[in-house]
């Protein structure tokens, strides 16, 4: 399709030169002049007629024809007055009429007035101009452009009101996040892990439902993850109806503390998998340059097995040579060892154990969410990170797919379950009680 530019629609529009009602003419050198600023531009002059337009027709509706006497009518015409609209990501002057009951009692509401003064719109805009990085001084030159005459007249592009519309939204943001409620939530997995932000730690939430669906849970501030953060976090999403009885299984950093909090509040039966590349960094963050490939590969290939017992004795040859020569990586490696071996010990196997295998998924989000925050250089309070956390979780839900993998969903809540009548068995679930191939 030819694509057409704003100078070719302008000459389109040129005024001929046969005679035409002063009204006409004068109609036409609008759009001749907001199309000769660009085709946003005439498409706003154009929207702004077709809202009043819209605002009069209503008028009449309600009131009745204009000049025309009606006995029945229930409302009158009582003039106009100068309001706003959001438009083009600010807010944009118009004369709205006004109407009232016919005794004078109140005034009744402009219907289409209200739909397009919303401002929602443009708190919207300046929340995904802020997350993608623009300051709020340049926040009205990176806006659309809407003709010269519009401009002048717009608000609500100041640094201050930007920035006031910019804390309500995510304040909006974190609220949403922190009260949603998980009754019909069906797990399968969850993902824990922090992140540092202005010396302070956000521990946070993502679960993968069964349909192998991402859900950003929650997030939590403390100046550590320690097992009293975690335990928080946790008891949090069990007051928000989430049930503690479902067959979960938990991919952690290593955290001691987030071990203690999942026992603490999910019971003995909760499984813990041990993230594959925090693992890798902790033990050749102990290591020299040049022995850190080998003892890598020789840790990837033992989890890539399918026999538990083999992996783990090919761990233990491994822990116990770096015993001789970089003790402290030796000890790295057989802290938490079998927790690196949960899902082989689960039968799980090929893309969903590649995608399950490593926190990824939650350090994904958690990419997004550094992101947005990297032209924050004040950070002021504690709501304050909190509220650009969450924004950035929303954020990063909006780009959310199913994991890789997850067809396979049903075969790892099946092995859970089964591992959570073997360790305490359950009168209630005798039915499912027997043992399941994986």
């Amino acid at each position: 399709m030819k694509k057409v530019s704003a100078a070719e629609v302008a000459t389109a529009l040129e005024v001929p030169e046969s005679p035409l009602p002063p009204q006409i003419q004068e109609a036409l050198g609008e759009l001749v002049g907001a199309a000769r600023e660009g085709l946003l531009a005439l498409s706003v002059g154009v929207g702004l007629g077709v809202v009043h337009e819209l605002m009069e027709g209503e008028v009449d509706e309600v009131v009745g024809p204009k000049g025309k006497w009606n006995p029945d009518r229930t409302a009158k015409r009582h003039g106009h007055e100068d309001g706003s609209m959001t438009l083009g990501g600010r807010r944009v002057k118009v004369h709205r009429p006004r109407i009232r009951s016919v005794g004078d009692e109140h005034e009744l509401p402009v219907a289409t007035y209200e739909y397009f003064a919303d401002r929602d719109p443009l708190t919207r805009a300046v929340m995904d101009r802020m997350l993608a990085g623009v300051s709020t001084r340049k926040f009205a030159v990176v806006g659309e452009p809407v003709g010269s005459e519009v401009e002048q007249t717009s608000s609500s592009t100041g640094k201050t009101t930007v920035s006031d519309m910019f804390i309500e939204r995510t304040r909006t943001a974190l609220s949403e996040l922190m009260s949603r409620r998980l009754e019909d939530v069906r797990l399968a997995v969850m993902m824990l892990d922090g992140i540092e932000i202005a010396d302070r730690t956000h521990v946070v939430a993502l679960g993968i439902s069964t349909d192998g669906v991402k859900l950003p849970l929650g997030l939590w501030e403390g100046s550590t993850e320690n097992a009293t953060l975690a335990r928080t976090l946790l008891a949090d999403l069990v007051d928000r109806g989430l049930d503690p009885e479902q067959a979960i299984l938990f991919v952690i950093d290593g955290g001691k503390a987030l071990r203690r909090a999942i026992k603490d509040v999910f019971g003995e039966r909760a499984l813990v998998h041990r993230c594959h590349r925090h693992k890798e960094r902790n033990v050749c963050d102990l290591l020299p340059e040049r022995e850190r490939d080998t003892v890598r590969a020789r840790m990837r290939a033992a989890w890539a097995l399918s026999d538990p017992e083999l992996a783990k004795q090919r761990l233990e040859l491994l822990a116990s040579e770096l015993d001789h020569s970089w003790p402290d990586a030796g000890r790295s490696l057989r802290e938490g060892m079998v927790d690196t071996l949960t899902l082989m010990r689960l039968g799980i196997t090929g893309q969903l154990a590649k995608t399950l295998s490593s926190t990824n998924p939650c350090e994904s989000m958690l990419e997004i969410v550094r992101y947005t925050q990297r032209n924050v250089k004040r950070w002021q309070d504690g709501d304050m990170r909190k509220r650009w956390t969450a924004a950035g979780m929303l954020v990063a839900e909006q780009q959310f797919r199913r994991i890789i993998g997850y067809r396979h969903l049903a075969t790892l809540v099946i092995a859970i379950e089964r591992h959570a009548i073997h360790v305490a068995p359950n009168p209630d679930r005798q039915e499912i009680a027997e043992p399941v191939t994986v």
